[in-house]
């Protein structure tokens, strides 16, 4: 199923993708106290049947008549993120930053800010007061179901509830100078998400996606999940034997080579590029930079 956060005439509601993806069924028919997507996750066990028997019964909107929001438009907890996850990537990185490659031993964990995630077809702040070397990172978001601690990586697919597509958005210079990644990348609107939430039972365990990034309709990142450094069992057991993870909670798990920065000459955003993020079996994420 695919699960979408839209809002119509001013009220947001959670909503039910059609498998055409051209309507969406707002779920308070179904449940008046399915408000919010947190809220759907963490009763989704009980829901799953009520949705599988009666959702021809609810009323079709057409999808261009409502605005999709981020899936999650204010997360509880700021999102957690893993840098260098992909060999090429951790490369280019490298290059970028005048350093040797070296294999990473251990993920690079960070978090990102988030004050409200910036959904599909919404703007980006270029922050041109602040950064000139603004970037982007397709990566599978991972939409952690349920209330968690000390998984076994075997454990790990049944605490998951659904992927999403994620942009990091990044603000390279201040990443540099710093010499860390939380300024940087915890700007205002540094956080798109969407379109929407696909549930784990739609795509394979691990999921082996392809994902690509356009510029302005240049292909600039493409490749596939398969090709995690770390994988999905071990970051998120990892991540858990301290931290307690929540429904709703969401894990980015790094992008692929093809960044601005890999280019000679880089090749930054700037105001009024459009950027779409695509990941197979989920869709895509298209944002303007303003």
């Amino acid at each position: 199923m695919k699960f979408c956060t839209f809002r119509q005439q001013g009220e947001e509601q959670v909503g039910l993708v059609s498998a055409d993806e051209q309507t969406v069924f707002a779920l308070k028919e179904l449940d008046a106290s399915i408000t919010k997507m947190e809220e759907l996750i963490e009763n989704y066990s009980s829901l799953k049947e009520k949705l599988e028997k009666q959702a021809d019964q609810l009323t079709p909107i057409p999808i261009d008549r409502v605005e999709l929001l981020a899936p999650i438009p204010q997360p509880k907890h700021d999102l957690l993120c893993v840098g260098l996850n992909y060999r090429l990537h951790a490369l280019e990185s490298a290059k970028f930053a005048g350093r040797e490659y070296q294999a990473p031993k251990h993920p690079v964990y960070f978090s990102k800010r988030v004050n409200r995630a910036v959904g599909p077809n919404g703007t980006i702040q270029a922050h041109g007061d602040v950064t000139e070397k603004l970037d982007y990172e397709v990566e599978l978001a991972v939409i952690i179901g349920k209330k968690c601690s000390k998984l076994s990586p075997d454990e790990v697919f049944d605490a998951i509830f659904g992927y999403t597509v994620g942009n990091d958005v990044s603000a390279r210079d201040i990443q540099s100078a710093y010499g860390q990644f939380m300024f940087g990348k915890g700007l205002d609107d540094f956080a798109p998400l969407g379109p929407w939430i696909v549930t784990k039972d739609e795509l394979s365990q691990p999921p082996h996606l392809n994902l690509k990034t356009y510029v302005n309709g240049e292909l600039r990142q493409d490749s596939n999940t398969s090709d995690l450094i770390f994988d999905l069992p071990y970051m998120i057991s990892e991540l858990s034997q301290g931290m307690t993870l929540e429904p709703g909670d969401i894990l980015l798990t790094g992008t692929p080579a093809g960044v601005g920065m890999g280019f000679q000459p880089p090749k930054f955003l700037q105001a009024g590029d459009e950027v779409i993020c695509e990941i197979e079996g989920i869709g895509q994420l298209k944002n303007t930079i303003s």
